[in-house]
Order: C-alpha cells, then structure tokens, then sequence
C-alpha cells in the first residue's frame, strides 16, 4: 500500500518518489508528482528554501500494534465515534487550490471578490455535506505553498468554529471569504522580506505588520463585500487587551469575526513550518493558544477547542506510564485527554474525568 507522507528536507534520500508537486509561490511546478528525488534535486530545494514536501512510502497492511483480548473487549465497548470532520475531495481540492493561487497572483483583479466567493462556496459545500463540526488541518492539504495554504486552513478552521458558535449560514460565508483574504495585502510586502529565511529586525518586522491595513485596502472599496468581512480583515491581528496591530484597539471594539480569525491564524502559523521556524506539534500549538487567555477572546477560543480532534478515535497513542493505547473516545471539552484503553493490560483511561489517572498523560 501507498501512503503520502510529509518529511522534512534534511531526512530526504535519494530514491525517494514524490506525492505532491513542489511549486514556487507564483504557482509553478518545480518538481512534478511522481518524480524520483536524486541528491542534485534534493540540494537544490535546500538552497531555495523548501523546507519539507510529501513523498510515497509503502506501507505493510500486515503492521498492527498487539491487542490483549481485555483490551479489545473494552475498545469494543467504549468506541465512539469523533464527530464529523471537514473533508474536501480531490476535485474540491483542486478549484480550491486553483483559485487560491489566482487569487494571490492577481490581488488587483476586478474579480478578486468574486474568485473568492466561489471558493468559498467550495468551502462550505465541503462542511455542510457531512454537517461538520471539526477539523483536521493536517488533512487538507491544498497547497505546498505557505500563503495559500494557510489562508485556505484559516478561513476552513474559522468556518467551522463559527458554525459551532451558532453563526447563520451568510456568517459562516463572510467569515470564511475574510479568513481567505485575511493576509492579501502580504503581496504588498517586498519578497525580501516576506520570504526572508531568519526572524525579521523591527524595521521589517513594522513593514510586515502593515499587511492587514494593505489587506483591507484591497478591499475596501469593493461593494459585493460587507463591513464586517472588511473589518475582520483589518483586526486580525488585534488582541482583546489591546496589544495587538494595527490599531491597538481592545475588545469591545474588536469585530466578531476578527476575534475567530485571530485565533485561527496564530494556530495554523504555530503548526506549520517556515524557513525561520520548525514547526510546533498540534498539542503543543493548543497549548500554546489555550495560554493567550488574556489576549484572545474567550467564548471564540472554546468554540476552537471543541472544534479541534487531537487524537481521532482508533489512534495509537503512548502514555505517560510507558504503556501504548488506543483511543475509544474524545472528549470537547478536555481535547488534550480522551478516554483510551491500555493495549497490553486492557485497562481503561479516562483521563479527562478520572482523578486516578490526574498523573497519567499522552506523550
């Protein structure tokens, strides 16, 4: 069997067969799906800055963890399925892709709006056939580009939050037409800087932070696009406490969009890799984003918890203890600690409601 599988550059070997094109940010393929990696190609997307891309790796069927007859007994029992998550197919995939990458090699475009909507359109279609309330970022897999990947994970992950909030259909829609044009004003910015391989100096760490007003100026003017996804747009990157840019404005005057927005895109920037930065597990991300108490808005940040699926039911997870287990069940509200059962003793934690497993935790 033939799985996809993401590795980093440096752990590339010649031999290797790749699963996904490699394409620079204007969308131009640099090395085709299918072609066998050799150590010129491989130094080559080293020196360009292409920090990790999907190989094909064959897989045994075979392969399985060992399972007690206690322990399958108690996974028969207490499995429960995870809730719907967002799963796009391959043709949505792909309009999604193709009019992401349009969308941000032509910003000026009188039918900017209009290529944006329909994608989002993709979107929703997307949510609404399996009436999804969660989502795997890692699953979807639109682009190897970072700007156009990250916009289409935010304005999906800000999409389904907002459909867990009880916003109406025309408010997931704004939301997630913002989330996908939350940072078109980065085409603004001089490459330079934007695809600079080390932290930015405050010079050019102040240009950056002018993405958001040049985002909002794109498309300000525009009338097909109502106040509340402009403003979204422009307050992504303000904080309920009033550290954040480009207004330092506080909460009371922070949009409702901009509050899930904010939220989406520090996740998806935790969890993915950059040239200047490795990228931080899922569970370190939550965590990460569950301290920002003071600088992210609540209600938002709990509806984002629940909408996020850490350890799907029937994966294999190591404990604290030393022991393998597999996960029976998840919890929404304690998304760090499902319940799961001990592969080998059979025994059962649930390590969100049990006290006697308060010490016990996924590694």
């Amino acid at each position: 069997m033939i799985r996809r599988k993401l590795m980093h550059t440096p752990q590339l070997k010649p031999g290797m067969r790749v699963d996904h094109p490699v394409t620079d940010r204007l969308g131009h393929v640099l090395i085709a799906r299918g072609a066998v990696l050799n150590e010129y190609i491989i130094e080559a997307m080293r020196r360009i800055g292409i920090m990790n891309i999907y190989i094909q790796e064959e897989t045994d069927d075979n392969e399985s963890e060992s399972v007690s007859p206690a322990a399958q007994k108690h996974i028969e029992q207490l499995r429960t399925d995870d809730c719907a998550k967002v799963c796009l197919s391959e043709s949505v995939r792909e309009r999604v892709a193709e009019g992401i990458q349009y969308m941000y090699q032509n910003p000026d475009d009188p039918a900017l709006v209009e290529t944006t909507a329909s994608i989002t359109d993709s979107l929703m279609e997307a949510i609404e056939s399996n009436n999804a309330l969660a989502i795997d970022i890692s699953a979807l897999k639109t682009s190897d580009e970072y700007t156009f990947k990250h916009s289409v994970d935010v304005a999906t992950l800000s999409m389904v939050v907002a459909k867990r909030m009880g916003m109406n259909e025309k408010e997931i829609r704004e939301i997630g037409m913002a989330g996908l044009l939350h940072d078109i004003g980065k085409t603004k910015i001089p490459l330079e800087i934007l695809n600079k391989p080390a932290k930015l100096d405050d010079d050019e760490f102040e240009i950056m932070r002018q993405h958001s007003v040049y985002s909002y100026r794109i498309v300000q003017d525009d009338p097909n696009l109502s106040e509340a996804v402009k403003l979204g747009i422009l307050q992504h990157h303000e904080k309920i406490d009033g550290s954040g840019y480009p207004l330092a404005i506080d909460g009371s005057k922070i949009s409702p969009y901009a509050k899930v927005l904010a939220i989406a895109d520090i996740y998806d920037a935790l969890v993915t890799e950059r040239p200047y930065k490795a990228a931080f597990s899922q569970r370190e991300a939550i965590e990460m984003v569950m301290a920002m108490t003071q600088e992210l808005d609540l209600h938002a940040m709990e509806n984002f918890l629940q909408s996020m699926i850490l350890y799907p039911v029937d994966s294999i997870v190591e404990l604290s203890n030393g022991e393998k287990a597999k996960v029976v069940k998840n919890n929404p509200s304690h998304l760090l600690r499902p319940k799961v059962v001990g592969l080998t003793s059979g025994k059962v934690y649930d390590l969100a409601e049990d006290l006697a497993c308060a010490n016990v935790v996924i590694i």
